[in-house]
């Protein structure tokens, strides 16, 4: 009875796939610090006291 290779080799990347999978990783690591980014700046920005805008005084 054949058994199936535990641990198919994966295909081998020619030039140009290997450099559009590293473009391709560049580009989601760089949307991930983009997005890690606007996330602290929105908690910083409801971490600080909100002035009051209808300059009505108490």
């Amino acid at each position: 009875m054949d058994t199936p290779d535990p641990a198919p080799k994966p295909p081998n990347l020619t030039a140009r796939a290997l450099a559009d999978k590293q473009a391709r990783a560049a580009r989601e690591a760089e949307a991930l610090r983009a997005n890690l980014r606007k996330r602290k700046e929105q908690a910083r920005a409801r971490a600080e006291p909100q002035p009051d805008d209808d300059g009505a005084q108490s």
